[in-house]
């Protein structure tokens, strides 16, 4: 089932309208579990036995990590969950990769038989709720957690609809309280356990899930051709063509991901809970690091927290640290997809923020330039740092590596051969109008902080008036057929 789908629409309207009519606290977690399960139930089918034995296992997992007081046993059972989890996402991601490369191999060393490929189907959301579970016992295991005592809890913890799919990656530190802190005094004085749709959260939620699929269905998906005509073969291609394409991928690939946080941020809020921001305005980062506080912030903190940190983080020595910030993100760039192409888009996010590092190490009076802090320094941070992630971008979305290098080579060195330029501009003028008219409308909400929140508090005239004009740039720009979000696919 896809957000941006009627079927989504008359599912939530229905959860909303169950959750409000029966203000009974077991009932509601109960039948938000049911929810989440027929919701993934739609988009995987029987692949979501994938996600119950994840719930089952962690579960009891952390319920006996959490009785136990043997450091041995508790590493046992921390090792348990890990082989558990990361052997299914490494079964089904990435066997057909690993039998791959061996055939290549055997191919070189005159090997007479081959493996034929599993062609495992990809189960959807595997790699979020893989490490949305590994972070419970990995912190129950460090005592930072309670284990959950409660297996409807914890499961509805990790199923829990709107971000179950394609994220943000939560965590059970910020999610469980909620669940058990749903507190609303009844009109005699009782304390009830419930979960209540208040005006103010219903108003935000509605307005960041317009927002949502505004940049879904009315920016990205209508951005997406000139993306898809370059990258359907990028070799031959002249630079110019590469370059606006890259440039289109790179905004597409932030509307589409971006709207499906917001959609997830703003339906949870709906229903009382709060999960976190997964984007910051990335593509006004003025160096690397800033960039990856600004994007997929769930993900960059979880390999922070449970990869970099464990690694040594800045606590060892400097090429250890450059090595470890390469390794988290060739390691970030593999839980993308199993394929060269996203371990050299990792890698060159690594590289990216080692050298960012060793130069900042090297010359560390550069951050004391005065330049750097003037208007005309910032712009020129944020085109230097855009230019070198939009070319990253590059061997994410091509198909093969002949045609990232291609690619790659003309964003680097420009050919300056415009003989097509008119002929590409025609065709695609509704995909660079939309360009140009996000970032218009992106650098207003850089400047204005909190935009979303300011329009959510007018009053219910003008409020009404702004989300009926968003929501019928959304109804004309909607087609029967529903656009999968990008990342569905890892």
């Amino acid at each position: 089932m896809l957000f941006n789908s009627i079927e989504f629409i008359i599912f939530f309207i229905v959860v909303i309208t169950m959750i409000t009519i029966i203000k009974n606290r077991q009932f509601q977690h109960l039948f938000l579990l049911f929810a989440s399960c027929f919701f993934f139930f739609t988009s995987s089918n029987y692949l979501i036995t994938l996600l119950i034995f994840s719930i089952i296992l962690d579960f009891y997992v952390g319920k006996t990590m959490g009785n136990s007081k043997n450091k041995t046993n508790k590493k046992i059972l921390l090792s348990l969950s890990l082989i558990g989890n990361l052997g299914l996402l490494g079964f089904f991601k990435y066997s057909d990769f690993a039998i791959l490369q061996f055939n290549i191999l055997g191919n070189y060393i005159n090997l007479e038989h081959q493996i034929p490929l599993l062609e495992l189907v990809l189960p959807v959301g595997i790699s979020f709720y893989t490490f949305q579970t590994l972070s419970y016992t990995i912190d129950v295991y460090r005592g930072k957690l309670e284990p959950s005592k409660s297996l409807t809890e914890f499961a509805l913890f990790v199923s829990f609809f709107p971000q179950l799919i394609a994220g943000p990656i939560v965590r059970a530190k910020d999610f469980l309280p909620q669940l058990r802190d749903k507190m609303q005094l009844s009109e005699k004085g009782i304390k009830l356990r419930s979960i209540i749709i208040h005006n103010s959260n219903l108003k935000l939620g509605i307005t960041i899930m317009a927002f949502g699929f505004l940049k879904k269905i009315f920016f990205a998906d209508n951005i997406a051709p000139m993306a898809n005509t370059v990258y359907a073969n990028t070799v031959g291609l002249d630079s110019f063509s590469i370059f606006l394409g890259t440039i289109a991928f790179g905004f597409q690939i932030y509307l589409d991901f971006s709207a499906y946080s917001d959609i997830a941020i703003g339906a949870a809020l709906i229903l009382g809970f709060q999960i976190p921001k997964n984007f910051n305005k990335p593509y006004f980062a003025t160096s690397p690091s800033d960039f990856w506080r600004r994007w997929h912030i769930s993900l960059s903190t979880w390999l922070r927290d449970y990869l970099y940190i464990p690694l040594g983080g800045n606590k060892k020595s400097k090429s250890r640290i450059y090595i470890n910030l390469l390794t988290v993100m060739i390691i970030g760039g593999l839980w993308h997809g199993a394929s060269w192409n996203f371990l050299i888009w990792g890698a060159l996010s690594g590289l990216y923020l080692a050298i960012h590092k060793l130069i900042l190490d090297a010359f560390p009076q550069l951050s004391k330039i005065s330049f750097f802090k003037t208007k005309l320094g910032k712009i020129t941070s944020i085109l230097i740092t855009q230019y070198f992630v939009f070319l990253a971008w590059i061997p994410f979305r091509a198909f093969d590596l002949e045609q990232s290098y291609y690619a790659m080579g003309k964003y680097l060195i420009f050919d300056f051969d415009f003989t097509n330029a008119i002929s590409f501009i025609s065709t695609h003028h509704v995909s660079i109008l939309l360009i140009i008219l996000f970032f218009m409308l992106h650098l207003i909400s850089f400047k204005k902080e909190n935009i979303v929140e300011t329009i959510s508090k007018f009053n219910l005239k003008c409020w009404g008036i702004v989300i009926t004009i968003i929501m019928l740039l959304v109804v004309f720009s909607y087609t029967s057929y529903s656009v999968d979000f990008i990342y569905f696919r890892f």
